[in-house]
Order: structure tokens, then C-alpha cells, then sequence
């Protein structure tokens, strides 16, 4: 069945229906990674989104058991430019199209994934709308112009765990082995903004006991917990549209040692008064070089970003201590007296290289020293 991906300028690009017939609008964006299809599919920071993938063929291995990234397929829609219809590896336990159609999921095959990559680049993001039942092209751009802006919507409420839960499945078996931990285990809560499952295994397997708390948690309910350190996950949305966790984040912030990726790296540092802005067509994909700027070396990192951190804005208590190779943006910070730091990337990388994993070690010693990041790294 013929389907189009109408954009909100007017362009429209035709291809076939893949998954669910229908028709879904969102925010496109695209991603650049070669493998990783899976994790893609349920990444919560995809929420509200339509994913155009720049790799040429999706789907050749399957469906599998182990790759979620959470409960369920996250992101709105999907754009690819061939789906194969058979699928092919030991550990698949169905087809990207049926599995697709199961979960309602409206998805896009054939078209010209190059072309609307590079019309995206051009252009910025654009809201769309994929259809395999509209009446006409312009009925389609119609919907993608009606669809609300990202920057409008609570989608960290969507993905966020509806109550607290003890997290405790480190990688063994799924990834390899566990990794041996020396000295006790440190207990700490990670604020679910759309946590990654491999974000918390990767915790585990650091030495920490895990307990996942909702994002609208309040700090003093944190805290009475007792942690020894509060972790801030990924997730969607506009960060600066997140007052009342900014503020939560701002609570904790010296009073117990605090880690961010993602959308917590920027909650983190509006909470202490920086700003936000929103990146032309944002950083999607599995190659993405940073560098760290104590020491000089670069490490291949996973990126899913539509928002960065306005260098100019960061206060004097923050030290810049991670910058991508693409463009110049903030991609780590740390505190120069708050046991404090962040980073932009997902160190867990999945999908993704593994150069970053130790930053979660480097949380356990911070929390084991009682020291800030910066003073330690920065002397």
C-alpha cells in the first residue's frame, strides 16, 4: 500500500506502508547509525518524535528479546528506505514489520531517506505526518502543520515509571559478563526521565544498588531515602520546559553527589541557572567524536539530542569538561565545589561504541571521595 511523509514546509516524499496503516504526526529527525534499530525503536528520548534512519537497509535482523530499551516502542513513527521482508539471525524472534503493526507503530519504506536527511539538515527539524490513508498530499501537510510542537508537550510524564522500583539486572548475559566491583556497594536513586535499561545495568555492574524513582519525585522524598549519590537519566522533550523537575534538580544539587546524561546534563544546568537552546537538527547517531578537554582524548560516543547548553550562559561554578568535534557544543560539565557532573552523550552506548562506560565508575569514585569532579579532575 502507497504512504507519504508530508512535511510542514510542503515537501512530501512517497514510499509504502510499513507496520501499521494509518496515519501518525511528530517531530522528524533523523539518525545516523549503522546498527542498533532496535534500541532506536525504544529509546524513551524518541517520544513524540518520527525517525528517518540513514542506514539503507533496516530490519535484516529481526526482532529479539534482549535489545529493548524499555517497555515498549517509544518513538512516534518510522521512515526507513528498505525494509527487508525476512529477517535473519539466531536470536530473532520476529520481523521488524510485523512487529511494528503489533504495536500500532505507522512506519514508512521506500522513499528517499537521503534526500529528506539532507532536506532536514538544511532546513532544521520539521514537524510531518506519515500516512497511508490520507485523501491527498496536502490533507497530510495540513496534519503535519496541525501537529503540536515538541517544546509544548510533558513527555518525560509519558515514559516516566508510574512508582518507585529496586533495579538490580547488571549486563551479565546480555552483554557479556558482569564486571567484578571491589570495596561495598553505594546505594543511590535514579530519577527516571525515560532511563535507558542499559543506562542502569551499566550502574549495577559499577557497584551500585539502584533504586529508580519517577521523574515528579520531590527532593525531599529523595533524600529520605538517604542515597549516597542521585543519578539523572535521559529522556524527551525540551528541558526548559520542565520547571518544577528543574527545580527539584536544583534541591539536590549539594546536598548528596549528583550525576546527569542527557536531559539531566541540561536539567542540571538550568537548575544552577544556565541556558538551553534547541540544536538545528540535533545530534542522532553512534559516531559522534568528543573530547575531553583535561586531557586531550577523544572518545566515539552515542548521541540523541535535540537541545544543548549555552556556553555562554553556564555560571562560574561549572567547568566545561567535555566538547563534540562537530560543532563546538558543551557535552560535560562539572561543579567546582557540588559533587557534581554531567554529560551531554550516552556513555552506555547502546546502540553504540563502549568508550565511555568508565564515566560510570568515575561516579562511584566521586561518591566514595567526597570530593567534586572538577577538583579531582582539575586539581
Amino acid at each position: 500500500m502507497e504512504a507519504i511523509l508530508a512535511l510542514e514546509d510542503g515537501r512530501v516524499f512517497q514510499g509504502h506502508a510499513l507496520g501499521a496503516f494509518g496515519e501518525v504526526s511528530g517531530e522528524v529527525v533523523f539518525n545516523t547509525g549503522l546498527t542498533g534499530y532496535q534500541e532506536i525503536l525504544t529509546d524513551p528520548s524518541y517520544r513524540g518524535q518520527i525517525v528517518v534512519l540513514t542506514v539503507a537497509h533496516v530490519g535484516n535482523t529481526g526482532i529479539n528479546l534482549e535489545d529493548p530499551e524499555s517497555g515498549g516502542i517509544q518513538l512516534r513513527g518510522l521512515a526507513v528506505r528498505d525494509a527487508p521482508e525476512t529477517s535473519s539471525s539466531w536470536r530473532a524472534r520476529g520481523d521488524l514489520g510485523q512487529h511494528l503493526r503489533v504495536n500500532g507503530i505507522v512506519g514508512i519504506a521506500g522513499l528517499d531517506t537521503r534526500a529528506l536527511t539532507r532536506h532536514l539538515r538544511t532546513g532544521g527539524v520539521l514537524r510531518g505526518c506519515i500516512s497511508s490513508v490520507a485523501r491527498s498530499a496536502e490533507v497530510a501537510v495540513e496534519q503535519a502543520r496541525r501537529t503540536p510542537q515538541l517544546e509544548t508537550q510533558d513527555l518525560v510524564g509519558e515514559v516516566t515509571c508510574p512508582r518507585s522500583y529496586a533495579f538490580r539486572e547488571g549486563r551479565s548475559g546480555l552483554l557479556g559478563p558482569a564486571r567484578e566491583t571491589t570495596g561495598r556497594r553505594r546505594r543511590i536513586v535514579a530519577i527516571d526521565y525515560g532511563a535507558k535499561r542499559n543506562i542502569l545495568r551499566l550502574l549495577v555492574d559499577a557497584g551500585f544498588d539502584v533504586t529508580v524513582a519517577p521523574a515528579r519525585t520531590s527532593a525531599a522524598d529523595i533524600l529520605a531515602l538517604r542515597p549516597e549519590g542521585v543519578f539523572l537519566s535521559n529522556g524527551p522533550g525540551d528541558p526548559a520546559s520542565y520547571g518544577a523537575l528543574i527545580q527539584t534538580v536544583g534541591a539536590l544539587i549539594g546536598k548528596t553527589p549528583v550525576c546527569g546524561i542527557c536531559l539531566g546534563h541540561q536539567m542540571a544546568a538550568l537548575a544552577l541557572g544556565a541556558r538551553t537552546f534547541k540544536l538545528k537538527f540535533g545530534h542522532r547517531g553512534t559516531n559522534h567524536p568528543v573530547r575531553e578537554e583535561r586531557t586531550g582524548q577523544v572518545a566515539i560516543t552515542s548521541q540523541n539530542h535535540g537541545y544543548a547548553v549555552a556556553e555562554d550562559s553556564l555560571p562560574e561554578s561549572l567547568v566545561v569538561t567535555h566538547r563534540s568535534l562537530y560543532d563546538g557544543t558543551v557535552e560535560g560539565l562539572a561543579h567546582r565545589e557540588a559533587s557534581l557532573f554531567t554529560v551531554q552523550f550516552h556513555p552506555e552506548g547502546a546502540p553504540g561504541p563502549h568508550d565511555s562506560w568508565e564515566l560510570f565508575d568515575r561516579f562511584r569514585a566521586m561518591i566514595a571521595s567526597g570530593a567534586p569532579l572538577a577538583r579531582l579532575a582539575h586539581g
